[in-house]
């Protein structure tokens, strides 16, 4: 029930009275109040770059194990036909019939030919690799910057019950650190 008070007081809130008393300039409420006027904006902004960055960190997780998975599975395949390929040369090593042997060889070159190669196997399991290596160099800048950027937010709420506009300000230098991360990881730069 709570929670519904909670949200029918911000709905029906009552505009500041004009009137009332403000505390004398330069006291902790005062200085509080003015925290707290930036603070909430200001939460929602690093809190808005932690959820990109967490959405970037996903997509990376996801390349690193789908793009494992998949070059496996060529990686197999490749495997599977350069055993068969081998089968047929040793077949065609040891048979003495010229028409069979004829056939042997032509059936182990065809695993070198065509849509699913050896060749375009090896091409498209070494993408698959590349892609998985750049994600994997990419991830940990991205976690460093979610962990700076989780700082941020604690380093702001620290300034907001202590009443510092040193933590206010220092924690837009902790979330500017976490954002030089985040580029890094998008580009690596260095």
């Amino acid at each position: 029930m709570s929670l519904l008070d909670t949200a029918l007081n911000l709905v029906t809130k009552k505009a500041k009275d004009p009137e009332a008393p403000k505390p004398a300039s330069g006291s902790r409420s005062e200085r509080e109040a003015k925290i707290k006027d930036k603070a909430g904006l200001v939460i929602n902004i690093f809190a808005l770059l932690l959820a990109v960055n967490a959405y970037i960190g996903g997509t990376l997780s996801s390349t690193i194990m789908n793009n494992t998975i998949k070059a496996n599975d060529i990686w197999n395949f490749y495997q599977a036909k350069s055993i068969k390929q081998t089968m047929y040369i040793v077949g065609a090593a040891q048979t003495k019939d010229p028409i069979q042997q004829q056939k042997f060889i032509q059936k182990a070159n065809s695993y070198d030919e065509g849509a699913e190669s050896k060749t375009e196997l090896y091409t498209a399991a070494k993408k698959l690799e590349s892609e998985r290596d750049n994600a994997k160099k990419r991830s940990p800048w991205i976690s460093y910057a979610s962990t700076a950027y989780q700082l941020s937010i604690v380093v702001l709420s620290a300034s907001i019950l202590s009443v510092s506009m040193y933590l206010f300000w220092g924690s837009f230098v902790v979330a500017g650190i976490g954002l030089l991360l985040m580029i890094q990881g998008l580009f690596l730069i260095v």
